[in-house]
């Protein structure tokens, strides 16, 4: 083991049914630096981690595990946890009704006499948030703080078992720009007090801000570990590893042919549902065309994700006012059925929790949209069910034995197909596409984008919501851009610029 190294790992294979995910990997880690992770979906990269925080314990892969110069044969992750290995998962392992307190010292209680010393508890608790920079009352129930203060509270967690190596996988993927920014800024503070860091993350040009060497990963293999500080390290350079090829465009060429208008929203407004008489979208106007790929940009809380869902059978909020229309004509959706009859469909942002069953296998979750074109006399035809989720999983590329593998094993970007293969499975004329990219890495990010060029070329009418203001810019053929729930502009691809779209993002209430 080399002097400088505080992990080492050797060979590292772990086979599950049907999938090699990891094949030969080495890693080595040097102590006191940041250490990224880059690959695309399914490359290996959290399973890596999960080895070695004894998610997957000694016996279920094959290889060798070296910390602190010692090898390692962690049995599960509290083995892992008392050498000072402390991993962050992407879904944050926190209960939502135990204050912030509660939550950092869970399963590591602060007692006395045999009961718990609240005291003590909530005093290292205070201490610990100091330290990560969140200004927040222990005591505070962990449902009452947002998603980038709730990863300080996990990093919080961490801090209080003595970490020595902390491991993020894709820690600001859930973040807004000012919440990713401190992230960072907190990960450079622990490298600059002795604690070494892992980062799994497909923002690359966070990458290549914070870290000091990048490990690439590429069909469960090691491909090169490349050292950050030496100055010829660009985004590019990482992808060229990623994905094996050098990606000239990030966005596939496209010519649109742009048809007749198919849906069209007048004077759009939504109220808080939670909250009734809270404006959420103020008279919103907005039109899709047939074979058009419309964006629409804005900041957090600007209303994105409230407007696609309250079009989409009234998913959210309560519709205070406006009209739509359907090929010209004037249609009331009452709920999501009336949405998908009326060929409207949504894929959410968050295709975890709504936009699939993780327990279910592809199969399922294909057809799960449209099964009535599968049924006959009430009885769905499994032989033909399976057929055709076996067809979009040839045609999406979807990386999986078979459509009887369970969902929730795939990684992010081949779930994300999952989604897509759903919705054009139910053949839609309208398709909202909420971030339909997040968390996943450039080369899938690619396949998907050839995908929405196709639908596009099939008449579909095209929505993307999107955080990412390059991929609105390179895919899309108009953007729309929000500002506290109304639409404040839009633009022509060919007008369409970072700086413009900002200025109508950022537009104050009139």
């Amino acid at each position: 083991m080399a002097d400088d190294a505080i992990l080492e790992m050797h060979g590292i294979t772990k086979t599950f049914p049907g999938v090699k995910a990891l094949q030969d990997v080495s890693l080595s880690v040097r102590r006191g630096e940041i250490h990224a992770i880059c690959g695309e979906n399914g490359a290996g990269k959290s399973t890596l981690m999960k080895v070695l925080s004894g998610v997957y314990p000694h016996g279920s892969y094959a290889g060798e595990i070296y910390f602190g110069g010692e090898l390692c044969k962690f049995s599960g992750v509290r083995d892992s946890e008392k050498r000072g290995i402390v991993i962050i998962h992407q879904e944050f392992a926190l209960s939502p009704h135990l204050s912030i307190a509660e939550n950092i010292f869970l399963g590591n209680e602060r007692v006395h006499r045999g009961l718990i010393d609240w005291n003590r508890t909530n005093a290292e608790a205070e201490a610990l948030l100091a330290r990560v920079g969140l200004p927040e009352n222990p005591v505070t129930p962990v449902t009452d703080i947002g998603v980038g203060k709730q990863q300080l509270v996990e990093i919080a967690k961490a801090l209080s078992k003595r970490v020595r190596l902390l491991i993020l996988d894709e820690p600001t993927a859930a973040l807004n720009d000012d919440d990713s920014a401190h992230l960072l800024d907190l990960i450079r503070g622990l490298r600059d007090d002795g604690i070494t860091c892992v980062i799994i993350s497909h923002k690359l040009n966070e990458i290549e801000a914070i870290a000091d060497s990048t490990t690439i990963l590429r069909d469960g293999r090691t491909i090169e570990t490349l050292d950050m500080k030496s100055g010829r390290v660009t985004e590019d350079r990482i992808i060229a590893g990623m994905v094996g090829r050098d990606l000239e465009h990030r966005f596939p060429p496209h010519e649109p042919r742009i048809g007749p208008e198919v849906l069209r929203i007048e004077d759009w407004t939504v109220h808080d549902p939670s909250r009734r008489g809270r404006v959420v979208v103020s008279g919103a106007n907005l039109t899709l065309r047939a074979g058009e790929i419309v964006g629409l940009a804005g900041l957090m809380g600007a209303g994105r994700t409230e407007l696609a869902m309250s079009m989409f059978g009234g998913s959210y909020g309560v519709r205070a006012g406006g009209r739509m229309f359907k090929d010209g004509r004037e249609i009331r959706l009452r709920s999501v059925s009336d949405a998908i009859d009326h060929g409207i469909a949504y894929a959410t942002e968050d295709r975890k929790a709504y936009g699939l069953n993780l327990i279910e296998d592809i199969k399922r979750n294909v057809s799960a949209a449209a099964l009535r074109k599968l049924a006959d006399l009430g009885w769905v035809d499994d032989n033909e069910e399976y057929r055709v989720a076996d067809g979009y999983r040839k045609r999406l590329n979807i990386k999986a034995p078979s459509v009887l593998t369970v969902t929730g094993t795939l990684s992010g970007g081949n779930q994300q197909k999952v989604v897509l293969a759903k919705w054009m499975f139910a053949d839609p004329d309208v398709l909202i596409l909420d971030e339909p990219t997040r968390g996943i890495d450039v080369g899938a990010k690619y396949e998907i984008y050839t995908f929405i060029n196709a639908l596009a070329d099939q008449g579909k009418a095209i929505l993307v919501i999107s955080s990412e203001l390059p991929e609105l810019l390179g895919i899309c053929d108009r953007i729309y851009a929000m500002s506290a729930g109304r639409i404040t502009g839009q633009l022509a691809r060919a007008d369409a610029t970072p700086e413009r779209l900002m200025q109508y993002m950022t537009k104050a209430k009139e």
